[in-house]
């Protein structure tokens, strides 16, 4: 997930420096939707990744 959303940033700066003003708009937004989403799905595979096993006793 984090592969496409630097892809989508990507695409947003060059289509923003060759004045695609629509396209960069699209894929800069595109891009930060995938960013915020790889980071909740980071955070929450931490915090919770971090339990301890239960004993089975």
């Amino acid at each position: 997930m984090l592969r496409y959303s630097i892809v989508f940033l990507l695409i947003a700066l060059v289509a923003g420096a060759m004045g695609f003003g629509g396209i960069a708009g699209s894929a800069s937004m595109i891009a930060q939707i995938l960013f915020f989403v790889f980071l909740v799905l980071f955070i929450l595979s931490l915090v919770l990744g971090r339990r301890s096993p239960v004993d089975a006793v």
